[in-house]
């Protein structure tokens, strides 16, 4: 049996930019994806703390070290900059396997800085 499980998370980031004008995704910064094992193209989900908002898109590679959390396209009509959010990962693995995966959680401090 084959089960999904939170792969990775980036705990309270805080949202630097909402672009509506670009095909969509979310911009994080490189040092934060390194530090959450996330990847360029990987689907995400995104909560927002300040107003419930859930969501999925994909994740594109930001300036590394600029501390940049931008929703694109539509997802930028769903948060505000400013916003509190959680960026999560999943990933389905073996039912065994699970039990022992243990997912990157990071706890970015001020300025979305590792």
């Amino acid at each position: 049996m084959y089960i999904e499980v939170m792969k990775s998370k980036l705990h309270c980031v805080t949202v630097t930019e909402a672009n509506l004008n670009y095909m969509g995704s979310i911009t994080i910064d490189e040092d934060l994806m390194d530090a959450a094992n996330l990847i360029a193209g990987e689907k995400v989900q995104v909560l927002d703390n300040n107003n419930g908002e859930r969501f999925e898109t994909y994740i594109i590679k930001g300036e590394r070290g600029s501390g940049c959390i931008c929703l694109n396209g539509a997802a930028a009509r769903r948060v505000q900059v400013g916003d509190v959010i959680i960026i999560i990962s999943y990933a389905t693995m073996d039912f065994e396997e699970a039990k022992t995966f243990k997912p990157s959680v990071v706890f970015p401090k001020e300025g979305n800085k590792v």
